[in-house]
């Protein structure tokens, strides 16, 4: 019953709930990082959702789009700004994702949506993954997020597939807003994001 019915109904109150309350926020924001990246305050990216359906992830911007000599994007590190960093830090870059999950791409709570580009890497378990809605927060986000290697990572995310339930939600997202109070495993010791995941071999 939750599944397949409650959990939507729990995303569209709770996400329309925080929208409202974090509007004056989500405009402040919207006004900066627009003078700060020079009109484009948005990230838009392809991402694969549930049953691998590509939708469009929103997130606020936190680095500039350089390039170097040949043309390739350079580092995140080289590319991430100091207002970048807060707002990474502080988790705001996720903030437009609530708008994800009114429109039904995603769920508060489920396996973070990676790049499409990993979808033939993944094992038939790893793949498991996408029977569910991906989510803002996750049972790996809580249990490591990116200072866990990523076959740690997958197994989280299809044992989150397989117990699914209210009450494991709403631990997810107690523990996920306590942990971005402390600042608790935004990255990777010494990197500004997770090293990409190149298959299982």
């Amino acid at each position: 019953m939750y599944p397949n019915h409650g959990k939507r109904a729990l995303d569209l109150i709770i996400a329309s709930l925080m929208l409202l309350l974090l509007s004056p926020l989500f405009l402040i924001l919207l006004v900066i990082l627009s003078f700060h990246h020079r009109g484009t305050p948005f990230f838009y990216q392809e991402r694969p959702g549930i049953n691998s359906r590509i939708f469009y992830i929103l997130k606020f911007k936190t680095m500039r789009d350089g390039l170097d000599a040949e043309g390739n994007s350079l580092p995140d590190e080289k590319r991430i700004t100091e207002l970048g960093k807060f707002v990474r830090r502080s988790s705001l870059d996720e903030l437009p994702q609530l708008i994800n999950v009114i429109r039904g791409d995603m769920s508060l709570v489920g396996p973070r949506p990676l790049l499409k580009e990993y979808l033939i890497l993944y094992s038939q378990e790893q793949s498991r993954r996408h029977a569910v809605r991906p989510g803002v927060t996750g049972w790996a986000q809580i249990n490591g997020r990116n200072a866990i290697s990523w076959q740690r990572k997958f197994a989280y995310d299809t044992w989150y597939v397989d117990h699914v339930s209210l009450t494991l939600d709403l631990k997810i997202l107690f523990i996920t807003l306590w942990n971005v109070i402390r600042g608790k495993g935004v990255s990777q010791q010494g990197h500004v994001t997770v090293g990409r995941f190149t298959g299982n071999n």
